[in-house]
């Protein structure tokens, strides 16, 4: 039997430094936004022959357009974000590229997005993750109603939930300095997926703590627990690699535009299983425990007291 809550302040450590990371990058680089959250259009250029993504880039770039954002899909076209384009800012691209390349490109027709747009996603977004916060700490409250403190059970699945969210989004800051990663709307959907699922697994185990709390009552905390994580891990193991063998496929077959969305959910679907398994359970042990002073005392460096005189 492996022992999870022993480990605890391991996992505690592993955590801390990864979402260390993730908040100082967000606070140094921030996110990267895409158009729907600065505003700008998006098309799509394909050409017959053979052109590179640096030529099309200097050609975008002789226009003013030193910022655009182009990136090459699996079928050879070009996806060029930048800011909003006229129908005479099309004319003299097109213009362009068939003097610069010798043929008339496909160019579709400009997706434009106001920034408004994605601030207001944004707020919805905030204001759907704090109900459902709420939500999920009542409803784990009233279903763990008849433990001794069963509150305890709610805020220990929040703060997991924080903690997943904290990861994601320090994970995308990190690459969108490094890989150009940008953040649009199937983001925000993709976090919202993924705070369902971590609060699933959680309940899950919570749930069998629950049950075997009853049918032991004079084991150890650290021992239910412990045994409860291993009665639910086949499950959870089970359940995050077929998930994540979807998604997967669609990341490697699926189409450019919903790469960021898979991408969230593949990471997410990691740190949910791991913040359930490794975060809730041993957060609730050291809570019930009366742990949290000497792991605060672990961290915080001792006063030495100085003699006077």
């Amino acid at each position: 039997m492996i022992n999870f809550v022993g480990r605890r302040n391991w996992y505690f450590l592993i955590s801390g430094v990864i979402i260390l990371i993730g908040v100082v990058s967000l606070i140094v680089f921030g996110l990267r936004w895409g158009i729907e959250f600065t505003g700008g259009s998006m098309i799509t250029v394909g050409f017959e022959q053979e052109v590179a993504q640096e030529e099309l880039r200097a050609v975008m770039a002789e226009l003013g357009y030193d910022d655009a954002i182009i990136q090459k899909t699996e079928v050879g076209d070009f996806l060029v974000r930048t800011t909003l384009l006229s129908d005479e800012d099309m004319m003299l691209i097109r213009e362009t590229l068939n003097d610069r390349f010798g043929e008339e490109p496909t160019i579709s027709e400009p997706y434009a997005v106001s920034e408004s747009i994605g601030k207001e996603i944004t707020g919805y977004a905030s204001i759907a993750v704090f109900v459902a916060a709420i939500g999920i700490l009542l409803y784990v409250t009233w279903a763990f109603r008849r433990l001794k403190r069963p509150f305890r059970f709610g805020v220990c699945a929040i703060v997991a939930l924080v903690h997943d969210v904290l990861i994601v989004l320090g994970i995308f800051s990190l690459l969108g300095v490094f890989l150009d990663i940008e953040i649009n709307a199937m983001f925000i959907t993709g976090v919202l997926t993924v705070i369902g699922y971590s609060v699933n697994d959680t309940i899950v185990v919570f749930d069998r703590i629950r049950e075997n709390m009853a049918r032991s009552t004079g084991s150890p905390l650290e021992t239910t627990v412990n045994n409860s994580i291993m009665d639910t891990i086949g499950r959870s193991l089970n359940t995050s690699l077929t998930t994540m063998f979807v998604l997967l496929a669609l990341f490697l077959l699926g189409g450019v535009t919903i790469h960021n969305f898979v991408l969230v959910l593949l990471i997410g679907v990691i740190v949910g299983t791991y913040s359930s398994i490794c975060i809730a359970s041993q957060l609730l042990v050291v809570w019930e425990n009366g742990e949290f002073g000497r792991l605060f005392r672990r961290i915080m460096p001792k006063r030495v007291p100085v003699r006077g005189g």
